[in-house]
């Protein structure tokens, strides 16, 4: 193994730490799992091993060649068995080369491939052996998706019965979704772990700030593992050595630039077509196939995932999710899925492809599995569902009295009486620097790393840095599942700011339990209400446009509504505990304000509640 491969070995090692670390999963985790499948069990494997032919090449309609290797069943002597199987096909960003046996792949090609599949994996545009610019979904590389399904389709591949599937896990998953919004000939169905819905919304400016936690990460994976010399320079000299020369390109064209424009508040730092191009939204109405996703509640795209969800069960697709507590890596590795009692993520997949890729009937699968299992916080228990928002009713927590920083907390109330008060929420840029949201926007690394810390699972030093409204001891558990809304009357010497908002189970020995959070650029306030989401009659999930046209400071003096769009959860605080909400105006690893609004962050904010200011905390009850 040359020199270069063995870094970027030891930098997807590290990244796959914190899957191995959190393989045993939160405590409880494990709890009151639903019953395990009845009707179905995993048939054996067919062939004894595997054999891999690699960096075949993949041509494009544009001339570019992409690399795939391509792994087959082999027989007791170590060939390849000579007959036309189904083939499911990963697409990666991350070098097929280098990240094969990370979290970053998935679960890996073997169980499949020794049940009878093909499995082909295929490096991204611009990325590990392939030819190109790597340009990060655009809508170039959305193409070669649909093409690369097409290519393995074909009677030419003397492997392929024509027959396809798709796997693998956040980008790999991205991927599919853009594969079947082409609606390639062969596609049958997919199974796409943690994958986005909205780039922007999602994960690149949550609450429209710039996430300077995982983005630089993630950039600096893929350009990292694209330089690598590719294998197959020295089987094809001329294709390996231009694929590195344009790889090496992309890195001072694309990456740099794009990083360089969103912190300096350029066109990146807002929403439009870059991102809209870039998110599977743009193509979920044309996806037809049968689709299984895994999710996480403290994933990277939280948000996204269920999103996809609702739309292809709204349009009547097949669709399934599973959602744990789970960060990016641990839902990527997909090593806890069995926790959720429907079988491991290989045999999932394998339930999933015999039944719509081979055809092979399977009449207990929806009875044994629901369309949505879900791991309730608070509770431990994995709890089963319809929809993700159905029996929902709206329950609101009008925020009363005043709270200081550092103590003196405020309350929540489900009353129409409320006192009077003002919160000043300070600027201390080191809010959220150790606490559960550190930690997932970093995809899991800082826990993995410093496993004993007590605020990856207490809240409560975090909190004093910010202020605190909260319930008393509740006389009756409250349930909830799905997005969250804080509407919270503002002001701002300066005329913006972020609201950071987290909303917490607080026992009562006194732990701060962090559930889900959110954030909000006070400037960028504007509801587009034909895209927001309202549970009867108040405000859900909002959308707001986050253009350089809808930022618009507050006046001095103004107090204006914020609606803080909290990202989705599931979980139950139990009676005697307390329901929490707390407000930061940073929240650090996770975002921080582009150059020139950073000025705007550091005059605090005043959170206001009265009858005429009526700030409230809106959830999803589910009685």
């Amino acid at each position: 193994m040359n020199r270069s491969r063995s870094i970027v070995l030891t930098l997807v090692s590290a990244l796959a730490l914190s899957s191995v670390v959190a393989v045993a999963g939160p405590a409880g985790s494990a709890d009151a799992a639903p019953a395990a499948r009845a009707g179905w069990k995993p048939r054996p494997a067919t062939y004894p091993g595997t054999v891999t032919q690699q960096d075949l090449a993949i041509p494009m309609d544009d001339g570019t060649v992409l690399r795939g290797d391509l792994v087959l069943p082999a027989k007791a002597d170590g060939t390849a068995v000579r007959k036309r199987l189904p083939v499911i096909i990963t697409i990666t960003a991350y070098n097929k080369s280098a990240s094969g046996g990370s979290p970053l792949s998935g679960a890996g090609s073997d169980y499949l491939v020794q049940r009878g599949y093909a499995h082909l994996t295929v490096d991204a545009r611009g990325t590990g052996s392939s030819e190109g610019s790597w340009a990060a979904f655009s809508r170039r590389e959305d193409k070669d998706a649909g093409e690369i399904v097409e290519w393995a389709h074909s009677r030419k591949r003397p492997w392929s019965n024509g027959r396809i599937g798709m796997n693998g896990p956040s980008y790999m998953g991205i991927s599919q979704l853009f594969a079947a919004g082409q609606r390639p000939k062969g596609l049958e169905a997919i199974f796409p772990q943690v994958p986005a819905a909205d780039v922007y919304r999602d994960v690149v400016a949550s609450g429209g700030q710039i996430d300077v936690g995982f983005i630089p990460l993630w950039l600096g994976l893929v350009t990292t593992t694209g330089v690598i010399p590719p294998a197959v320079t020295a089987t094809d000299p001329q294709s390996g050595f231009g694929a590195l020369i344009d790889h090496l390109g992309a890195a001072a064209t694309f990456t740099l630039p794009l990083l360089l424009d969103a912190v300096t508040g350029g066109d990146s730092a807002y929403d439009g077509k870059f991102y809209r191009d870039r998110s599977p939204s743009r193509v979920v109405n044309r996806v037809d196939v049968p689709t299984f996703l895994i999710g996480g509640e403290f994933d990277l795209f939280q948000r996204g995932t269920p999103l996809i969800f609702e739309n292809l069960q709204g349009r009547g697709v097949p669709t399934k999710m599973i959602i744990g507590p789970w960060d990016h890596l641990e839902g990527s590795s997909g090593a806890d899925v069995g926790k959720a009692g429907h079988g491991s993520l290989s045999e999932l997949q394998l339930r999933w492809f015999d039944r719509y890729v081979r055809g092979i009937k399977d009449p207990t699968l929806d009875t044994d599995i629901p369309p949505i299992t879900y791991y309730e916080q608070g509770s431990g228990r994995w709890t089963k569902a319809q929809h993700w928002i159905g029996n929902q009713r709206a329950e609101t927590f009008r925020l009363t009295g005043s709270a200081a920083a550092g103590g003196g907390a405020g309350a929540l109330t489900r009353g129409d009486k409320v006192a009077a008060g003002t919160a000043y929420v300070p600027p201390v840029p080191v809010s959220g620097l150790c606490t559960r949201s550190s930690n997932q926007w970093t995809a899991g690394l800082p826990e993995a790393a410093l496993a004993d810390l007590p605020c990856w699972s207490d809240n409560a030093s975090n909190d004093t840095t910010g202020v605190v409204f909260q319930t008393g001891p509740l006389d009756r558990a409250v349930r909830l599942r799905g997005p969250i809304n804080a509407r919270l009357y503002t002001s701002s010497a300066s005329g913006d700011g972020m609201l950071s908002v987290s909303v917490s189970d607080v026992a009562p020995n006194g732990k701060v339990t962090r559930l889900t959070g959110g954030w909000q650029v006070v400037s960028q306030r504007a509801l587009d209400r034909s895209r927001t989401r309202y549970l009867d009659g108040q405000v859900l999930q909002p959308f707001h446009p986050f253009t350089k046209a809808s930022k618009k400071p507050l006046a001095n003096g103004q107090v204006a509504p914020v609606d803080v769009e909290v990202f989705p959860t599931a979980a139950k605080i139990a009676k005697g505990h307390r329901l929490r909400i707390a407000i930061q105006s940073f929240d650090v690893v996770h975002l921080l304000p582009t150059v020139p609004d950073l000025p705007g962050t550091l005059t605090g904010l005043t959170i206001h509640n009265s009858a005429k200011y009526p700030s409230v905390l809106t959830i999803p009850g589910l009685g």
